[in-house]
Protein backbone atom coordinates (compact mmCIF):
# COMPACT_ATOMS: atom_id res chain seq x y z
CA UNK A 1 0.00 0.00 0.00
CA UNK A 2 1.36 3.41 -0.96
CA UNK A 3 0.77 4.89 2.53
CA UNK A 4 3.54 2.69 3.94
CA UNK A 5 5.98 4.17 1.43
CA UNK A 6 5.24 7.84 2.06
CA UNK A 7 8.01 8.43 4.61
CA UNK A 8 10.51 6.60 2.42
CA UNK A 9 9.44 8.72 -0.56
CA UNK A 10 9.74 11.84 1.60
CA UNK A 11 13.20 10.83 2.77
CA UNK A 12 14.28 10.43 -0.83
CA UNK A 13 13.62 14.18 -1.12
CA UNK A 14 15.69 15.06 1.96
CA UNK A 15 18.53 16.74 0.07
CA UNK A 16 16.11 18.85 -1.97
CA UNK A 17 14.05 19.74 1.09
CA UNK A 18 17.21 20.84 2.90
CA UNK A 19 18.40 22.88 -0.08
CA UNK A 20 15.05 24.64 -0.40
CA UNK A 21 14.76 25.32 3.30
CA UNK A 22 18.28 26.68 3.65
CA UNK A 23 17.88 28.86 0.58
CA UNK A 24 14.65 30.36 1.98
CA UNK A 25 16.38 30.73 5.35
CA UNK A 26 19.21 32.73 3.80
CA UNK A 27 16.80 34.94 1.85
CA UNK A 28 13.89 35.69 4.20
CA UNK A 29 10.98 37.85 3.07
CA UNK A 30 8.40 39.25 5.48
CA UNK A 31 4.66 39.63 4.94
CA UNK A 32 3.54 40.52 1.40
CA UNK A 33 7.17 40.85 0.32
CA UNK A 34 7.54 37.15 -0.58
CA UNK A 35 8.28 37.85 -4.26
CA UNK A 36 11.39 35.68 -4.53
CA UNK A 37 9.98 32.90 -2.38
CA UNK A 38 6.68 32.70 -4.25
CA UNK A 39 8.46 32.70 -7.61
CA UNK A 40 10.55 29.69 -6.56
CA UNK A 41 7.41 27.91 -5.35
CA UNK A 42 5.42 28.69 -8.48
CA UNK A 43 8.21 27.58 -10.82
CA UNK A 44 8.51 24.31 -8.91
CA UNK A 45 4.78 23.63 -9.15
CA UNK A 46 4.75 24.51 -12.84
CA UNK A 47 7.60 22.08 -13.50
CA UNK A 48 5.50 19.40 -11.83
CA UNK A 49 2.73 20.11 -14.32
CA UNK A 50 0.23 21.46 -11.80
CA UNK A 51 -2.32 24.15 -12.54
CA UNK A 52 -0.69 27.18 -10.91
CA UNK A 53 -2.13 30.56 -9.97
CA UNK A 54 0.27 33.27 -8.89
CA UNK A 55 -0.32 36.49 -6.94
CA UNK A 56 -3.21 35.14 -4.91
CA UNK A 57 -3.66 37.40 -1.89
CA UNK A 58 -0.85 39.58 -3.30
CA UNK A 59 2.11 37.19 -3.09
CA UNK A 60 0.47 33.80 -2.53
CA UNK A 61 0.58 30.79 -4.83
CA UNK A 62 -2.01 28.07 -5.40
CA UNK A 63 -1.25 24.80 -7.14
CA UNK A 64 -3.91 22.29 -8.17
CA UNK A 65 -3.47 18.58 -8.79
CA UNK A 66 -6.70 17.84 -10.60
CA UNK A 67 -8.13 14.34 -10.47
CA UNK A 68 -9.32 12.25 -13.37
CA UNK A 69 -12.95 12.78 -12.38
CA UNK A 70 -14.98 15.10 -10.18
CA UNK A 71 -14.80 14.60 -6.44
CA UNK A 72 -13.93 16.36 -3.20
CA UNK A 73 -11.05 18.81 -2.91
CA UNK A 74 -8.63 18.71 0.00
CA UNK A 75 -6.29 21.66 0.56
CA UNK A 76 -2.86 21.62 2.20
CA UNK A 77 -1.50 24.95 3.44
CA UNK A 78 1.97 26.33 4.19
CA UNK A 79 2.97 29.86 5.19
CA UNK A 80 5.95 31.51 3.52
CA UNK A 81 6.79 34.69 5.43
CA UNK A 82 9.67 35.44 7.76
CA UNK A 83 9.88 37.66 10.84
CA UNK A 84 11.36 41.17 11.24
CA UNK A 85 13.90 39.87 13.79
CA UNK A 86 17.68 39.66 13.49
CA UNK A 87 19.03 36.13 13.05
CA UNK A 88 21.71 35.42 15.67
CA UNK A 89 22.69 31.91 14.55
CA UNK A 90 26.20 31.17 13.40
CA UNK A 91 25.03 28.62 10.81
CA UNK A 92 26.24 28.56 7.21
CA UNK A 93 22.63 29.16 6.14
CA UNK A 94 21.90 32.06 8.51
CA UNK A 95 19.86 34.95 7.17
CA UNK A 96 21.70 37.23 4.78
CA UNK A 97 19.11 39.98 5.20
CA UNK A 98 19.63 42.41 8.06
CA UNK A 99 16.77 42.44 10.54
CA UNK A 100 14.78 39.63 8.92
CA UNK A 101 14.86 35.89 9.55
CA UNK A 102 12.88 32.66 9.37
CA UNK A 103 12.56 32.16 13.12
CA UNK A 104 9.17 30.45 13.09
CA UNK A 105 9.82 27.58 10.70
CA UNK A 106 7.85 28.87 7.73
CA UNK A 107 10.81 28.10 5.49
CA UNK A 108 10.42 24.45 6.49
CA UNK A 109 6.62 24.57 6.06
CA UNK A 110 7.05 25.86 2.52
CA UNK A 111 9.70 23.26 1.71
CA UNK A 112 7.57 20.42 3.10
CA UNK A 113 4.56 21.43 1.01
CA UNK A 114 6.76 21.71 -2.07
CA UNK A 115 7.93 18.18 -1.29
CA UNK A 116 4.37 16.93 -0.79
CA UNK A 117 3.39 18.43 -4.14
CA UNK A 118 6.28 16.59 -5.80
CA UNK A 119 5.51 13.31 -4.03
CA UNK A 120 1.78 13.39 -4.78
CA UNK A 121 2.29 14.44 -8.38
CA UNK A 122 4.71 11.57 -8.81
CA UNK A 123 1.98 9.14 -7.74
CA UNK A 124 -0.22 10.33 -10.61
CA UNK A 125 -3.51 12.14 -10.78
CA UNK A 126 -6.13 11.10 -8.21
CA UNK A 127 -8.83 8.86 -9.64
CA UNK A 128 -11.42 11.20 -8.21
CA UNK A 129 -11.17 14.57 -6.50
CA UNK A 130 -8.43 17.17 -6.29
CA UNK A 131 -5.54 18.25 -4.10
CA UNK A 132 -4.93 21.97 -3.72
CA UNK A 133 -1.61 23.33 -2.45
CA UNK A 134 -1.93 26.73 -0.78
CA UNK A 135 1.29 28.66 -0.26
CA UNK A 136 0.31 31.64 1.83
CA UNK A 137 2.01 34.97 2.52
CA UNK A 138 1.87 37.18 5.58
CA UNK A 139 0.87 34.85 8.40
CA UNK A 140 2.80 36.89 10.94
CA UNK A 141 0.19 39.46 11.86
CA UNK A 142 -0.93 40.60 8.41
CA UNK A 143 -3.72 38.07 7.79
CA UNK A 144 -2.42 36.53 4.58
CA UNK A 145 -4.94 33.71 4.93
CA UNK A 146 -7.83 36.17 4.82
CA UNK A 147 -6.31 37.87 1.77
CA UNK A 148 -6.01 34.54 -0.06
CA UNK A 149 -9.59 33.57 0.81
CA UNK A 150 -10.83 36.91 -0.48
CA UNK A 151 -8.86 36.28 -3.66
CA UNK A 152 -10.56 32.92 -4.23
CA UNK A 153 -8.02 30.43 -2.91
CA UNK A 154 -10.79 28.16 -1.63
CA UNK A 155 -12.75 28.31 -4.91
CA UNK A 156 -12.42 26.80 -8.39
CA UNK A 157 -12.73 24.07 -7.34
CA UNK A 158 -14.44 24.58 -4.00
CA UNK A 159 -12.28 23.25 -1.16
CA UNK A 160 -14.07 20.81 1.15
CA UNK A 161 -11.47 20.57 3.92
CA UNK A 162 -8.02 21.88 4.77
CA UNK A 163 -5.01 20.75 6.79
CA UNK A 164 -1.86 22.49 7.93
CA UNK A 165 1.02 21.97 10.34
CA UNK A 166 3.51 23.94 12.40
CA UNK A 167 6.95 22.80 13.50
CA UNK A 168 7.32 22.74 17.27
CA UNK A 169 10.75 22.76 18.94
CA UNK A 170 9.32 21.61 22.29
CA UNK A 171 8.27 18.25 20.81
CA UNK A 172 10.54 15.46 19.57
CA UNK A 173 11.15 15.24 15.84
CA UNK A 174 8.32 13.60 13.92
CA UNK A 175 5.84 13.39 16.79
CA UNK A 176 2.42 14.99 16.34
CA UNK A 177 0.33 17.03 18.75
CA UNK A 178 -3.24 18.07 18.02
CA UNK A 179 -6.11 19.72 19.88
CA UNK A 180 -9.84 19.27 19.40
CA UNK A 181 -11.88 22.45 19.28
CA UNK A 182 -10.05 25.69 20.09
CA UNK A 183 -6.39 25.00 19.35
CA UNK A 184 -4.89 28.50 19.14
CA UNK A 185 -5.98 31.75 20.72
CA UNK A 186 -7.45 34.81 19.14
CA UNK A 187 -4.75 37.43 18.65
CA UNK A 188 -5.84 41.05 18.61
CA UNK A 189 -3.48 44.03 18.26
CA UNK A 190 -3.56 46.71 20.92
CA UNK A 191 -2.26 50.29 20.79
CA UNK A 192 -2.46 52.58 23.82
CA UNK A 193 -1.42 56.23 23.74
CA UNK A 194 -0.91 58.26 26.92
CA UNK A 195 -1.08 62.05 26.63
CA UNK A 196 0.64 63.99 29.40
CA UNK A 197 2.25 67.40 29.67
CA UNK A 198 5.91 68.06 29.02
CA UNK A 199 8.25 69.95 31.28
CA UNK A 200 11.66 69.98 32.91
CA UNK A 201 12.74 66.73 34.58
CA UNK A 202 13.84 68.73 37.64
CA UNK A 203 10.29 70.06 38.16
CA UNK A 204 8.01 67.03 37.53
CA UNK A 205 5.11 68.57 39.45
CA UNK A 206 4.67 71.13 36.69
CA UNK A 207 4.03 68.49 34.05
CA UNK A 208 2.21 65.20 33.65
CA UNK A 209 4.75 62.44 33.09
CA UNK A 210 3.40 60.15 30.37
CA UNK A 211 6.14 57.60 31.08
CA UNK A 212 5.25 57.35 34.75
CA UNK A 213 1.56 57.03 33.87
CA UNK A 214 2.32 54.35 31.27
CA UNK A 215 4.18 52.33 33.91
CA UNK A 216 1.07 52.38 36.07
CA UNK A 217 -1.09 51.40 33.08
CA UNK A 218 1.11 48.40 32.25
CA UNK A 219 0.98 47.22 35.85
CA UNK A 220 -2.77 47.74 36.08
CA UNK A 221 -3.40 45.83 32.84
CA UNK A 222 -2.11 42.66 34.48
CA UNK A 223 -5.06 42.86 36.86
CA UNK A 224 -7.36 42.21 33.92
CA UNK A 225 -6.19 38.60 33.90
CA UNK A 226 -5.63 38.19 37.62
CA UNK A 227 -8.64 40.04 39.05
CA UNK A 228 -11.18 40.94 36.35
CA UNK A 229 -11.55 37.69 34.42
CA UNK A 230 -12.58 34.22 35.56
CA UNK A 231 -9.29 32.47 36.44
CA UNK A 232 -10.48 29.43 34.46
CA UNK A 233 -10.60 31.60 31.30
CA UNK A 234 -7.12 31.97 29.73
CA UNK A 235 -6.22 35.52 28.73
CA UNK A 236 -2.90 37.21 28.02
CA UNK A 237 -2.35 40.96 27.77
CA UNK A 238 1.20 41.80 26.71
CA UNK A 239 2.79 45.15 25.92
CA UNK A 240 5.68 44.36 23.61
CA UNK A 241 6.83 47.83 22.57
CA UNK A 242 6.85 51.22 24.27
CA UNK A 243 8.11 54.53 22.89
CA UNK A 244 8.05 58.03 24.33
CA UNK A 245 10.04 60.98 25.51
CA UNK A 246 12.87 62.95 24.01
CA UNK A 247 15.74 63.13 26.51
CA UNK A 248 16.68 62.25 30.05
CA UNK A 249 16.17 65.78 31.36
CA UNK A 250 12.63 66.31 30.08
CA UNK A 251 9.22 65.06 31.16
CA UNK A 252 7.72 62.93 28.37
CA UNK A 253 4.50 64.47 27.04
CA UNK A 254 3.37 61.34 25.19
CA UNK A 255 3.91 57.59 25.20
CA UNK A 256 2.75 54.93 22.76
CA UNK A 257 2.47 51.30 23.79
CA UNK A 258 1.92 48.44 21.34
CA UNK A 259 0.79 45.03 22.48
CA UNK A 260 -1.39 42.00 21.92
CA UNK A 261 -4.38 40.40 23.60
CA UNK A 262 -4.91 36.61 23.50
CA UNK A 263 -8.03 34.68 24.52
CA UNK A 264 -9.43 31.21 23.86
CA UNK A 265 -13.06 32.20 24.37
CA UNK A 266 -14.99 34.21 21.76
CA UNK A 267 -17.18 35.57 24.57
CA UNK A 268 -14.22 36.85 26.57
CA UNK A 269 -12.63 38.19 23.41
CA UNK A 270 -15.70 40.39 22.88
CA UNK A 271 -15.42 41.79 26.43
CA UNK A 272 -11.71 42.63 26.35
CA UNK A 273 -11.92 46.05 24.61
CA UNK A 274 -14.27 47.33 27.32
CA UNK A 275 -12.15 45.93 30.16
CA UNK A 276 -8.95 47.43 28.81
CA UNK A 277 -10.59 50.79 28.21
CA UNK A 278 -11.89 50.73 31.77
CA UNK A 279 -8.43 50.13 33.23
CA UNK A 280 -6.56 52.61 31.02
CA UNK A 281 -9.10 55.40 31.46
CA UNK A 282 -9.18 54.92 35.24
CA UNK A 283 -5.43 55.05 35.65
CA UNK A 284 -4.99 58.01 33.34
CA UNK A 285 -7.79 59.97 35.00
CA UNK A 286 -6.18 59.55 38.40
CA UNK A 287 -3.03 61.30 37.13
CA UNK A 288 -4.74 63.87 34.93
CA UNK A 289 -3.48 62.32 31.70
CA UNK A 290 -5.38 61.77 28.48
CA UNK A 291 -5.45 58.51 26.60
CA UNK A 292 -6.46 56.66 23.44
CA UNK A 293 -7.04 52.92 23.12
CA UNK A 294 -7.05 51.37 19.66
CA UNK A 295 -8.19 47.76 19.89
CA UNK A 296 -7.79 45.94 16.58
CA UNK A 297 -9.75 43.05 15.12
CA UNK A 298 -6.95 40.54 14.62
CA UNK A 299 -6.97 36.77 14.28
CA UNK A 300 -9.90 34.71 15.55
CA UNK A 301 -9.17 31.49 17.45
CA UNK A 302 -8.13 28.45 15.47
CA UNK A 303 -10.97 25.98 15.94
CA UNK A 304 -10.12 22.47 14.79
CA UNK A 305 -13.08 20.55 13.41
CA UNK A 306 -13.70 17.49 15.62
CA UNK A 307 -14.26 15.25 12.62
CA UNK A 308 -11.05 16.41 10.96
CA UNK A 309 -9.08 15.79 14.16
CA UNK A 310 -10.48 12.26 14.36
CA UNK A 311 -9.65 11.80 10.69
CA UNK A 312 -6.06 13.00 11.23
CA UNK A 313 -5.40 10.78 14.24
CA UNK A 314 -7.00 7.78 12.54
CA UNK A 315 -4.80 8.39 9.51
CA UNK A 316 -1.68 8.61 11.68
CA UNK A 317 -2.65 5.40 13.48
CA UNK A 318 -2.67 3.66 10.11
CA UNK A 319 0.90 4.69 9.25
CA UNK A 320 3.46 2.15 10.45
CA UNK A 321 6.24 4.71 10.15
CA UNK A 322 4.54 7.47 12.14
CA UNK A 323 5.92 8.36 15.56
CA UNK A 324 2.49 8.68 17.11
CA UNK A 325 0.32 11.55 18.21
CA UNK A 326 -0.86 13.08 21.45
CA UNK A 327 -3.71 15.33 22.47
CA UNK A 328 -2.22 18.64 23.61
CA UNK A 329 -3.50 21.73 25.37
CA UNK A 330 -4.54 24.79 23.36
CA UNK A 331 -1.86 27.37 22.68
CA UNK A 332 -2.16 31.07 23.44
CA UNK A 333 -0.24 31.67 20.24
CA UNK A 334 -2.18 33.07 17.30
CA UNK A 335 -2.44 31.59 13.82
CA UNK A 336 -4.27 32.93 10.79
CA UNK A 337 -5.12 29.37 9.76
CA UNK A 338 -8.17 30.38 11.81
CA UNK A 339 -9.64 32.16 8.78
CA UNK A 340 -9.72 28.91 6.79
CA UNK A 341 -11.42 27.15 9.69
CA UNK A 342 -14.19 29.77 9.64
CA UNK A 343 -14.98 28.77 6.06
CA UNK A 344 -14.49 25.00 5.89
CA UNK A 345 -13.62 22.07 8.19
CA UNK A 346 -9.93 22.18 9.04
CA UNK A 347 -7.26 20.65 11.21
CA UNK A 348 -4.04 22.36 12.24
CA UNK A 349 -1.50 20.21 14.05
CA UNK A 350 1.94 20.47 15.64
CA UNK A 351 4.92 18.55 14.26
CA UNK A 352 7.83 18.06 16.63
CA UNK A 353 11.12 19.43 15.29
CA UNK A 354 13.48 19.18 18.26
CA UNK A 355 16.22 16.66 19.01
CA UNK A 356 19.14 16.35 21.45
CA UNK A 357 20.93 19.35 19.94
CA UNK A 358 20.33 22.57 21.86
CA UNK A 359 20.02 24.56 18.64
CA UNK A 360 16.77 22.73 17.79
CA UNK A 361 15.10 23.55 21.11
CA UNK A 362 15.04 27.34 21.03
CA UNK A 363 11.41 28.51 21.06
CA UNK A 364 9.59 29.97 18.08
CA UNK A 365 10.52 33.61 17.37
CA UNK A 366 13.80 33.28 19.30
CA UNK A 367 16.78 34.87 17.46
CA UNK A 368 18.58 31.50 17.64
CA UNK A 369 15.66 29.38 16.41
CA UNK A 370 16.58 26.41 14.25
CA UNK A 371 15.18 22.93 13.64
CA UNK A 372 16.08 19.31 13.05
CA UNK A 373 15.85 19.16 9.27
CA UNK A 374 15.15 15.43 9.35
CA UNK A 375 11.62 16.42 10.38
CA UNK A 376 10.81 17.56 6.86
CA UNK A 377 10.25 14.11 5.31
CA UNK A 378 7.81 13.40 8.14
CA UNK A 379 5.94 16.57 7.24
CA UNK A 380 5.91 15.58 3.59
CA UNK A 381 4.66 12.10 4.44
CA UNK A 382 1.96 13.27 6.85
CA UNK A 383 0.60 15.94 4.52
CA UNK A 384 0.56 13.46 1.65
CA UNK A 385 -1.17 10.82 3.76
CA UNK A 386 -3.85 13.30 4.82
CA UNK A 387 -4.56 14.24 1.21
CA UNK A 388 -4.64 10.68 -0.11
CA UNK A 389 -6.71 9.32 2.76
CA UNK A 390 -9.23 12.16 2.57
CA UNK A 391 -9.85 11.54 -1.11
CA UNK A 392 -10.04 7.77 -0.55
CA UNK A 393 -12.56 8.09 2.26
CA UNK A 394 -14.77 10.56 0.45
CA UNK A 395 -14.83 8.92 -2.96
CA UNK A 396 -14.84 5.19 -2.19
CA UNK A 397 -18.23 3.51 -1.74
CA UNK A 398 -18.96 2.58 1.87
CA UNK A 399 -19.39 -1.11 1.12
CA UNK A 400 -15.95 -1.28 -0.46
CA UNK A 401 -14.34 0.50 2.49
CA UNK A 402 -15.88 -2.07 4.82
CA UNK A 403 -14.22 -5.00 3.08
Amino acid sequence: MVHTQLLELGQSLQSRLTTWRRDFHQHPEIGYEEVRTSAIVAEHLERLGLEVTRNVGQTGVVGLLRGESDGPTIALRADMDALPIQDQKAAAYSSQTEGKAHLCGHDAHTSMLMGAAELLTGLGRPKSGNIKFIFQPAEEGLAGARAMIQDGALQNPQVDAIAGLHVTPGMDTGTVGVTKGVAFASADPLVIRIFGKGGHAARPHEGIDAIAVSAQVITALQNVASRMVDPLEPVVVTIGKITGGYMGTAIAPEVEMIGTVRTLSPGLRAKMPELIEQVVSGVCASFGAGHEVVYGDGYPPVVNDDGMVDFLTDTINGLDWAKGWSSIKPSTGGEDFAFYGEQIPGVFFRLGSGNDEERTRYPLHHPMFDLDESVMPYGVGLLSAVALEFLARHTTPQKERAK
